[in-house]
């Protein structure tokens, strides 16, 4: 055999290798975001609610804008930055008044919410929309009333000419409207990854080590929550085979049924701490508590190492947001109530 018969089979055999983990990847359930254009816009848009550039940009301003809370201090932004990770970085979100949340729930991240089930720890509302009207009213987090944001937005001649560009001249600005166009805005922020390359065909996108963490990471079954293009976002049992060392901070229990919505893994290494509660600050202490509770398994160093990994190739390619330029209060403006 010389150099080139070998060269070939090399190739060939890492050609099936790689098929068979994709194979196997997309078996368990994991799934990529499109690299076609087209092809992503029929799964982040909302025919209810059609995505446009006008709505985008209106959305982008809205997320921005602290006049929408009562305090006029704390914007969407404060609880989900976009200039890491969509979260705080806090164990719980601080709101209105510096309140810590109630429940000590660590606010999710916005980045690729669009592809979750359910949003809200308890998986309360099904979408963008509904979700981002919850927020600007809950009394520890924006503290505003619908009265408030809607007399806020059509106080800003600005902003009215921009509701009238993004829906036409007859567009009525209510809340709804206005929460619609924030969670417009949201719908597009997503991540692809190298993880997205490699499950759309380019076998070295990923580097052999993230390749055994994912192959690690299908064996121990952590595709059975963590999957779909959300890599997480729908609802799950939680404490399936032991109790959650930190259950007892807060006074979360999920839903109804129990059920507690399964974070994203997307860029994950960005949105510490982890769980509801936020209570653990490492990857590798987290996927070990994860398998104790949820699996029933001991995840050893090294497999936890494995793990962590192929985690690193979630992290995705964040589109670049300038902040935008909001336009001037008027005479009109409600003031800040920082009461």
């Amino acid at each position: 055999m010389n150099f080139t018969t070998i060269a070939i089979a090399t190739l060939l055999t890492s050609s099936l290798v790689a098929s068979s983990l994709t194979s196997d990847a997309k078996k368990a359930g994991l799934k990529p975001i499109p690299n076609s254009d087209t092809e992503l816009l029929k799964l982040i848009d909302n025919p209810k609610n059609p995505i446009t550039t006008e709505k985008v940009e209106l959305g982008k301003k809205l997320y921005f804008d602290p006049r929408l809370s009562k305090s006029g201090f704390i914007s969407c932004n404060s609880c989900h930055n976009l200039s890491e990770g969509g979260d705080d970085g806090l164990s719980a979100a601080i709101g209105h008044k510096w309140t810590v949340n109630p429940h000590n729930l660590n606010s999710p991240t916005v980045y690729n919410a669009v592809f979750f089930d359910s949003q809200f720890w308890d998986g309360r509302d099904p979408d963008l929309e509904k979700q981002a009207q919850g927020p600007i009213q809950a009394a520890p987090e924006m503290a505003a009333k619908k009265e408030h944001v809607v007399n806020t937005i059509t106080s800003i001649p600005e902003y009215i000419t921009e509701f009238k560009t993004a829906y036409g001249d007859d567009v009525k600005i209510n809340f709804e409207k206005i929460t619609d166009t924030i969670a417009t805005f949201e719908r597009t922020l997503v991540t692809p990854s190298a993880f997205d390359d490699y499950l759309n065909g380019n076998s070295n996108a990923m580097t052999d080590t993230q390749k055994d963490g994912l192959k690690t990471f299908i064996d121990n079954g952590c595709a059975t929550c963590h999957t779909g293009v959300g890599i997480g976002g729908s609802m799950s049992a939680f404490n399936i085979t032991n109790t959650y060392k930190y259950q007892d901070v807060g006074d979360f229990k999920g839903d109804k049924n129990g059920m507690v919505k399964v974070p994203t893994l997307r860029n994950i290494t960005q949105t510490a701490p982890y769980f509801h509660n936020g209570q653990i600050w490492t990857l590798q202490e987290a996927i070990k508590e994860m398998g104790r509770i949820q699996l029933g398994k001991n995840i050893s160093d090294k497999e936890a190492s494995s793990i962590e990994e192929f985690l690193k190739a979630l992290d995705g390619r964040k589109a670049s947001i300038t902040i935008p330029n909001l336009p001037a209060s008027t005479s009109k403006t409600p003031k800040p109530d920082i009461n």
